[in-house]
Order: structure tokens, then C-alpha cells, then sequence
């Protein structure tokens, strides 16, 4: 399997996501987005934490503070458990892939 080859017609018309494996716990999700976003006014609230990459394209998120992150290719974000938050952007072309994993999550400290 490859992260970059899309199943026939995607991406459609709507957002494209599918898991890829799951076990104790943990929930491993493609993402395939090309222009949509958070609807306005909504958030996004998930129980359990996420790390999401994006290895393809471009996208905008927002948080309830106001801050913002813009990501390109090969750009992560850890998202705890209900911490807020909204797509504000995806790019078109090339479409945005994410890879995200879901569960409990803990972050290690960087090294480099």
C-alpha cells in the first residue's frame, strides 16, 4: 500500500478518510482534503488525543485562543484530547493527505 495512491475517485466531492489499522487503543486514519474546512461557528471536540502529520499540500488550523498553525508537507501537530479547535483551510492542488493517529497519546521530548 502506498499513503499516496487514492482509491478510484477520490478525492470526490467530499472529504476522503479511511482507517488503515486500529489496535489497543490506538486508531491509525488517512485523510484525503481538498478545499473543505470546519464549518463556520463550528469546533472541532474529540474525546481522545491526536497526532496528525500532513504529508501532502497545505492547510490552515485554527484554535479557540485565537492562535493559529499553518502547515505544509511533513508539518505535525499534537491535538490533546478536546482541545478545540477548526480547519480553516486545505489546498486543492495538490490535495492535502494527512495521516492521523488517534488514542492516548504522549509526546517525547525533542531532540534535535
Amino acid at each position: 500500500m502506498n499513503l499516496f495512491t487514492l482509491p478510484p475517485g477520490a478525492p470526490g466531492t467530499e472529504e476522503f478518510k479511511e482507517i488503515l489499522c486500529s489496535g489497543a487503543g490506538i486508531e491509525i486514519e488517512r485523510i484525503v482534503s481538498h478545499g473543505q474546512r470546519t464549518p463556520e461557528g463550528e469546533w472541532l471536540d474529540q474525546d481522545r488525543d491526536e497526532w496528525v502529520v500532513l504529508l501532502q499540500g497545505e492547510a490552515k488550523l485554527r484554535y479557540t485562543d485565537g492562535s493559529k498553525t499553518d502547515l505544509q508537507a511533513g508539518d505535525w501537530v499534537f491535538l490533546p484530547g478536546h482541545m478545540r479547535h477548526r480547519v480553516e483551510a486545505t489546498s486543492r492542488t495538490p490535495p492535502c493527505i494527512w495521516l492521523a493517529i488517534h488514542g492516548t497519546i504522549r509526546i517525547l521530548p525533542q531532540t534535535s
